[in-house]
């Protein structure tokens, strides 16, 4: 059994406890995904499942490799592949077997990793959390970077000085979401908080396993 599947974010809700508790919560629509492919340890040197994502419109232009990859399963294309490794002692799985939303219950734990907002050429205070200096009394060091290297030695900023720059469309991972609510007819998965990326964006869902 593969322990994870493919999603897409739908955005973000609340829902409501008897109690009147409010539990934030973002709607995935997590899968259906089929194996495209096996990974064996002797031909690629480790063990995973090539997953693809069933989406409503099939990808209109497909390359000749991805039709000779798809037709050799057997498969019609589809838009988004991701692999996910395969645990010791994991349920056989074959290509064109179907991953669905029913392996998540409530209270399941998940890892979620997408691809963070873009927000374009940003200053060093909201790319990385600086304080900056003082606003008042013409200090003229309200918002500026400070020193960036020494002048004698070595003579030249350091790569990976916190600087301004271009700002997210990063990989993140959000560990340890619990499960809220999963609905199977709608393929539809709730978990507690925020995940990253905009509405619509592509998304792995990796279930934790917690002892």
């Amino acid at each position: 059994m593969v322990n994870g599947i493919i999603g897409k974010k739908v955005g973000m809700t609340q829902i409501f406890a008897p109690d009147g508790t409010v539990t934030p919560v973002t709607v995935i629509k997590a899968g259906p995904c089929v194996v495209v492919q096996l990974k064996t340890v002797s031909s690629d040197g480790y063990e995973a499942v090539q997953l693809g994502l069933v989406e409503e419109k099939s990808p209109k232009n497909v390359n000749k490799p991805m039709k000779g990859h798809f037709a050799k399963a057997g498969l019609p294309p589809t838009r988004i592949l991701r692999e996910f490794r395969l645990d010791n002692g994991s349920i056989a799985v074959s290509v064109g077997d179907k991953v669905l939303v029913d392996q998540f219950s409530e209270d399941d734990v998940v890892d979620v990793i997408g691809t963070s907002k873009g927000r374009g050429f940003a200053g060093f205070i909201k790319r990385h959390g600086f304080h900056g200096g003082r606003a008042s009394h013409g200090s003229m060091f309200h918002r500026a970077p400070g020193s960036i290297g020494a002048s004698a030695y070595p003579s030249r900023v350091i790569k990976g000085t916190r600087m301004a720059g271009h700002m997210g469309v990063e990989r993140k991972t959000i560990k340890n979401l619990k499960v809220v609510k999963v609905n199977t007819d709608e393929n539809l998965l709730l978990v507690k908080g925020a995940i990253p990326g905009p509405n619509g964006a592509y998304v792995l869902i990796k279930k934790r396993n917690v002892e």
